[in-house]
């Protein structure tokens, strides 16, 4: 696949030729790389699951990488899971990374530590979410790197806590929710593309999850990445993580909660109104769209190029929504070289 397309360039700093060069020489990634043969050489599975307290959960991680490496914080989006980084997790650690891949809250291995705490799936909560894990594990400041639901929950934290995130990728550029804004239509092709989030805000929706949480989650996946041939095998091992006990309440929470049809948590009602007021991340920043994504703006980044006032660049990858799992070594590069700003 073509790495990257349209790439633009902060006036302040970007890393020189020699050097983006040298990146691209250690990730096997000079001239034209096909997309199908991103994954060759890659991981294909993970090393044990582990759990620690962290906040209101028990987080479900996987880590790879020396322990005193710069740390990586890969955030996966829906419905997908931590499977999203297997190739990239291991190309990161053979850099001297250390790489951490949590469960977000209602999926795989990840549980609540109390039946009382409300199942709640507004934003503001996945980024404390991972906040706590990062003071559990002792992590002061990591790059973290998501699409989806995770790059959200990482534009959140670079916005509002910067001085835990060293860098930033995030898909799909600015995903901050406000939702009095976010309760006006879009055009008829972007909202036919959100037909899920409607079908949520049913109970026929809510049943519907239950009963067809994992072919509701296939057709998802083959909508998101037209281009990607993604095998049997690959799907079943992250539809494995909706077997959660919350998943179908974090599921139907998220999508209700964004359209203004779910209340949130007081607890949260101060972080919320600051997100409100869409916040610049000032942190170096690499924004990728996937140039087959139905829900990448048009516009090569222009839509949000104005939310990113630090060190920046963007990229568009040729894969669908799931960047990191469609293109581990362009994702795995963008890493390395946004570390470099």
């Amino acid at each position: 696949m073509e790495t990257s397309e349209g790439i633009t360039h902060s006036r302040r700093h970007f890393l020189g030729a020699a050097a983006a060069a040298a990146v691209a020489a250690q990730f096997g990634m000079t001239g034209d790389t096909q997309a199908q043969s991103e994954t060759s050489g890659t991981g294909t599975s993970f090393g044990p699951v582990k759990q620690i307290d962290a906040g209101d959960l028990n987080v479900g991680y996987v880590e790879a990488g020396p322990v005193n490496g710069r740390p990586v914080i890969l955030l996966h989006g829906w419905p997908y899971d931590i499977h999203s980084y297997v190739a990239v997790t291991p190309l990161l650690a053979a850099q001297g990374y250390r790489v951490v891949v949590p469960y977000l809250r209602g999926h795989g291995t990840t549980r609540f530590l109390s039946s009382k705490t409300p199942r709640n799936a507004q934003q503001s909560a996945f980024a404390l979410d991972i906040i706590a894990l990062m003071d559990a594990l002792k992590i002061e400041r990591a790059i973290l790197a998501g699409y989806d639901w995770g790059a959200r929950t990482a534009d959140i934290i670079a916005a509002l806590w910067p001085e835990r995130c060293k860098a930033l990728i995030s898909v799909t550029g600015y995903l901050i929710v406000n939702v009095e804004a976010n309760k006006m239509p879009t055009p008829p092709k972007s909202e036919w593309a959100w037909w899920y989030q409607y079908y949520f805000a049913t109970e026929r929706g809510v049943r519907g999850l239950k009963k067809y949480r994992h072919d509701l989650a296939e057709l998802v996946w083959r909508f998101n990445s037209p281009t990607w041939k993604f095998d049997k095998a690959t799907f079943d091992r992250t539809a494995a993580a909706f077997d959660n006990p919350d998943y179908v309440g974090i599921v139907i929470d998220n999508y209700r909660w964004r359209l203004g049809l779910a209340k949130g948590e007081p607890r949260y009602a101060a972080i919320e109104k600051r997100l409100a007021a869409a916040p610049v991340i000032k942190v170096p920043t690499i924004t990728i769209d996937g140039a087959y994504d139905p829900f990448t703006p048009p516009g090569h980044g222009s839509a949000y190029r104005k939310k990113f006032t630090g060190k920046y660049a963007h990229q568009t990858f040729k894969v669908g929504h799931n960047v990191p799992q469609e293109a581990p070594r362009a994702f795995a590069k963008a890493v390395v070289t946004v570390d470099g700003f």
